[in-house]
């Protein structure tokens, strides 16, 4: 039997309309949990109360998953990862997605079997000293010993910086996060590197007085910060992907956790009606329901609610928006159209 060429495109457009769901959502729809890797603690994005809730805007983009997926955000394995632990966990099947302060680098990209989704903090490394040293840029510390932890792209960084200024730091390296941090309070080094934000987090928490402390105005290196996944599962990395996306287009369009039921019954307006699957089924080309995205913003609100809830400046954190704002804000926050 001929098949006519209009046949064959309706048969292509029908392929559009909808996709496979992928064999990682597949085996959490099985579980009924996402298995979400996550830092041992940092404040701010992702650390652990004493009774052992998780809080932090890398907790929070896991939550969002959890409720687009499953329609609960609580629905989630927090799985605690050290720098060295992370990628392992994921590549093995131990974690579904590593959502953990980890930076986008070609290498990582293109060598380990991994893929980045989204960025979601844009970052940069810094430099931390003792206030009373009344050191003002990176560029003095010449032969000073720095704490930096193990396994990082911080690591590197420091070392490209030092020999390009003839600086001759020299690292004491920390397998653990939480060594380096008590490293460098206790007066083993002279200053301490990780990205910026990780300062902060580490002085808002560890600090007896954060005035104590100061952190550099140098930044040394780009540090985009997002979820992975394993390479292989297409489907799987586009549903990260979106909820991401969705998150920041929310903000765009002024869609709050407040606000969400509200507009998704009345707007008109077609872009709003078409995130909250009022007017299109964005959900069915990812394998999910029409409500997804309804469900991550009812759970966490948008990504400017998340900021601002987690690192934000009225947070022990405060850290302005900064590169971080919206990009029609004058930021690099830029979510590619959920359409």
């Amino acid at each position: 039997m001929k098949i006519s060429r209009l046949s064959l495109l309706a048969l292509a457009l029908a392929g559009l309309t909808s996709a496979h769901a992928g064999k990682t959502l597949d085996t959490i729809k099985q579980r009924g949990q996402i298995s979400v890797g996550i830092s041992s603690g940092v404040p701010g994005f992702s650390a652990a109360d004493s009774k052992g809730q998780w809080t932090g805007l890398d907790v929070d983009v896991g939550k969002a998953i959890a409720a687009a997926l499953l329609g609960d955000a609580n629905k989630v394995k927090w799985v605690p990862l050290a720098s060295q632990q992370r990628f392992t966990a994921l590549q093995s099947g131990e974690v579904d997605v590593l959502s953990r302060n980890t930076s986008v680098t070609l290498t990582r990209d293109a060598s380990m079997g991994l893929a980045f989704t989204a960025v979601v903090f844009y970052d940069g490394q810094g430099f931390m000293v003792p206030a009373k040293t009344k050191v003002q840029s990176a560029k003095q510390l010449k032969g000073a010993t720095v704490c930096v932890q193990a396994g990082t792209t911080s690591e590197k960084n420091m070392t490209d910086f030092s020999r390009i200024h003839k600086l001759n730091l020299k690292p004491v390296v920390f397998d653990k996060f939480d060594a380096a941090n008590a490293a460098y309070f206790a007066g083993r080094c002279q200053a301490y590197t990780t990205d910026a934000s990780g300062l902060a987090s580490v002085r808002a928490k560890e600090a007896k007085d954060a005035k104590a402390h100061t952190i550099l105005p140098d930044l040394i290196s780009k540090e985009p910060l997002g979820p992975l996944v394993r390479r292989g599962d297409d489907e799987w990395l586009s549903i990260v992907r979106w909820v991401v996306y969705g998150l920041i287009e929310a903000e765009e369009n002024g869609i709050t956790q407040a606000n969400v039921d509200k507009l998704k019954a009345e707007t008109t307006d077609p872009t709003i009606g078409r995130l909250l699957g009022k007017t299109e089924d964005t959900g069915k080309l990812l394998g999910l329901d029409k409500d997804w995205l309804v469900r991550a913003i009812k759970a966490v609100g948008n990504y400017g609610e998340i900021y601002e809830r987690n690192v934000g400046e009225k947070t022990p954190v405060g850290l302005a928006r900064g590169k971080n704002q919206l990009w029609t804000e004058g930021g690099l926050m830029y979510a590619l159209p959920v359409r």
